[in-house]
């Protein structure tokens, strides 16, 4: 995919864009970015405008330090949106693109927010245009108290000191010994990612209870107006199964494919199949 950048209101945002007819732009899971879609697109280009974007602290989009919601990717997307003049599109977001496609659709009938959470009064609510259509695959956002604390054990890679790095040195000769070298660049690595990824440290290091979840979008999803298609993985074991049947369940609209073989990375696993319920779901409305 060629990719291209954007200057926006605030922000720059990489993307890439393919084909030519009704918009589809592809919203990419946590720690991706727009690349992730490549399995899917080279199906849908031939018919449809394929824009596939690197969300905000992601990818090569501008990364700045923030205590980061899902708020702010909605607001994101929106400047991308109105940079390129879209009136008519529909939204395809995978786990936690999925959790932005949904609330960038719930912003759409109106609901703002404050710091304290999602409001219909006293919002920072802005004007969008509503997606014609949304798909949903294995999406986050729908708070589940299971995860608090299910990551902590990376939070130590993501301290920003070098006695981290002196400590991983030191055991460097141990792990050699025990023939670990394998787990230990592994560990290495994900350290360098992290710190690379600003995204995933405010998640790791802003939710530190279940509280500080005040972005999900469970309690509202009956607003949505837009037709929406819910595709889960049965084996998945990132995103639970319930979550996608929640918006399945809440949204008026919606209605729910589950790949009885496919787990969280069902995007590269099941591509041509997902992309054929996409484009069923865009023709159908």
């Amino acid at each position: 995919m060629h990719r291209q950048t954007l200057s926006l209101q605030d922000y720059t945002v990489a993307y890439s864009e393919q084909g030519q007819g009704t918009p589809l732009i592809f919203l990419h899971g946590f720690l991706g970015n727009g690349s992730n879609w490549q399995f899917i697109i080279p199906e849908l280009q031939s018919d449809y405008r394929c824009v596939a974007i690197d969300l905000l602290g992601f990818g090569n989009s501008s990364k700045p330090r923030l205590r980061y919601t899902i708020w702010h990717q909605v607001d994101f997307l929106r400047q991308f949106i109105q940079a390129l003049d879209l009136q008519h599109f529909h939204l395809v977001g995978h786990s936690y693109g999925g959790w932005t496609a949904a609330a960038y659709a719930l912003a759409a009938t109106g609901l703002g927010w404050t710091d304290q959470g999602w409001s219909s009064v006293a919002s920072r609510a802005i004007a969008l245009p509503s997606p014609a259509t949304l798909t949903l695959i294995a999406a986050a956002g729908i708070r589940d108290d299971s995860f608090v604390g299910r990551y902590n054990h990376l939070r130590p890679l993501l301290w920003e000191t070098p006695w981290v790095d002196w400590g991983l040195n030191a055991i460097a000769p141990v792990a050699r010994i025990f023939n670990q070298q394998s787990a230990f660049q592994q560990i290495h690595q994900t350290r360098r990612e992290l710190l690379n990824q600003p995204v995933a440290k405010s998640f790791l290091m802003d939710r530190l209870r279940p509280e500080d979840a005040i972005d999900t979008v469970d309690p509202y999803l009956q607003r949505i107006k837009s037709p929406t298609q819910v595709v889960a993985g049965q084996q998945d074991t990132t995103i639970p199964l319930w979550h996608s049947q929640t918006y399945a369940e809440k949204i008026p609209l919606a209605n729910l494919k589950v790949i009885a073989e496919a787990d969280h990375d069902l995007i590269h696993t099941h591509g041509a199949e997902i992309a054929q319920l996409i484009h069923h779901q865009v023709r159908r409305h």
